[in-house]
């Protein structure tokens, strides 16, 4: 092993220990890979820096990033989720484990509409974990239908992991939300299926709601809560994948048309105001931000692990798995499980993903599966005690009497759920694969 190659190590493990000590992420990259990129180089390593920044600041894809921020952010501080979650609700609420199913359904519409994992928890969580344990339902039951339906947004499009992967992958946007919607929708119905059968062998266990409840309700008034409800949110997020996939739009011409339609679906609905306006503009803008910084910075320590020979190690770390090609695939998919357990997605995806993957594209593995694959996973790391974030989340509004280990046990089964998902996908890859190739991408 090379000098720089030991350097390299170094920094890896400097940026983790940097994380442990409180560092926020980007700081912890740009610090680590500038200082072992300078005992390695010099100063002359960093000369390609300006023109990486700029290749980010400048990527038609990222543009599109703040735009379906701005999208999701409106309907959800719009309150368009308390209103789903009742008629969706009512939908389902005569059958055992109706609340469950509910519960997932809406976090497929929020995922779809908003993307943004830790809006859908805190709603969800404030609005159906009391109801849920006055019903009956259990507390780990409870907690963990809420944490998982929150991450249903991280695989289902327009989910902003896709859009970031599409940029590593060198793969269209449209063909990774084509890839994507079978697997999301299949991972959603593994739920579902769960659910069900858990309250047919436990009777009891989730119970439907009442009767007078549900008869607050006439057919007529529940038939036109979902049109006015349930409606326009599946309408923009047809009409904004619809033009994306079908190769009518761009994605940043598509995302903006969604961020319009949001505001259109807001005024319409008589809850548009400045306040509301300031705070979704200021909110866009924190998140976008925090995205692009960490993209920037993780430019620095790209640019630095590859100058150490960084492309090297992980290349003989892959050829020491046995099995060859479908064994690399198998560490791959382990490690980015173990990562998600200390890192988020956004670090997961800019920062290990770039490491590996020239070993497989070099191995001729199909880039649109690998993607499905690695988003599949990284959705482990919202989930994934002891420091998913769908957990913090859901813990931050819980009642009193909901412990941080009620939260962790309730997680546990959907983890499982969502390896069984991955299985799937990585033993049929035509599930990933069959949209893209069926619309021609």
């Amino acid at each position: 092993m090379t000098p720089n190659e030991l350097l390299a190590i170094g920094m890896i493990v400097a940026f983790f220990v940097l994380l442990i000590v409180g560092i926020p992420v980007g700081i912890a990259l740009a610090v680590s890979a500038f200082f072992f990129g300078y005992i390695g180089f010099g100063p002359a390593l960093f000369n390609l820096l300006p023109s990486r920044i700029y290749g980010v600041v400048t990527n038609q894809t990222l543009m599109a990033i703040p735009l379906f921020v701005f999208m999701g952010v409106m309907l959800e501080k719009s309150r368009l989720a308390e209103e789903l979650i009742d008629v969706v609700g009512h939908l389902f609420g005569n059958i055992q484990g109706g609340m469950g199913v509910a519960i997932i359904l809406v976090g497929v519409l929020l995922g779809a509409a908003t993307g943004i994992v830790g809006a859908t928890i805190v709603t969800l969580g404030l609005l159906t974990l009391p109801t849920l344990l006055r019903r009956g339902y259990s507390k780990t039951a409870s907690t963990g239908m809420i944490c998982a339906s929150g991450t249903l947004g991280q695989i289902i499009p327009p989910s902003l992991v896709l859009i970031l992967l599409s940029d590593i992958l060198q793969e269209s946007v449209g063909t990774m939300f084509a890839a994507a919607m079978v697997p999301g929708l299949a991972l959603a119905a593994v739920y579902v299926i769960a659910i069900l059968g858990y309250a047919w062998l436990v009777p009891g266990s989730m119970p439907p709601i009442p009767v007078d409840e549900r008869r607050a309700l006439s057919r007529w008034q529940l038939a036109r809560k979902v049109v006015l409800v349930v409606g326009p949110p599946i309408l923009l997020v047809v009409a904004v994948l619809g033009s994306i996939i079908g190769g009518i739009a761009a994605p940043t011409e598509a995302a903006s048309m969604g961020a319009v339609g949001a505001l259109a679906i807001v005024l319409l609905s008589g809850r548009l105001s400045w306040s509301l306006l300031h705070q979704v503009a200021r909110s866009t803008l924190l998140i976008s931000a925090m995205v692009f910084f960490i993209l920037i910075c993780a430019q620095v320590f790209g640019l630095a692990f590859r100058g150490l020979g960084g492309e090297g190690l992980v290349r003989n770390m892959f050829e020491w798995v046995p099995g060859g090609v479908t064994g690399a695939l198998l560490f791959l998919m382990l490690i980015i499980f173990v990562l998600g357990f200390f890192l988020e997605w956004i670090e997961i995806t800019y920062i290990a993903l770039p490491l590996f993957l020239p070993f497989f594209m070099q191995a001729g593995v199909d880039p649109v599966w690998l993607g499905i694959l690695i988003c599949l996973n990284l959705q482990t790391s919202f989930l994934t005690p002891p420091f998913g974030w769908s957990l913090f989340f859901l813990k931050g509004v819980a009642p009193a009497g909901v412990s941080t280990g009620d939260i962790y046990r309730g997680a546990l089964p959907f983890i499982g759920l969502q390896m069984v998902a991955l299985a799937l996908v990585f033993l049929m890859p035509g599930l990933a694969t069959w949209l893209p190739d069926l619309i021609g991408w």
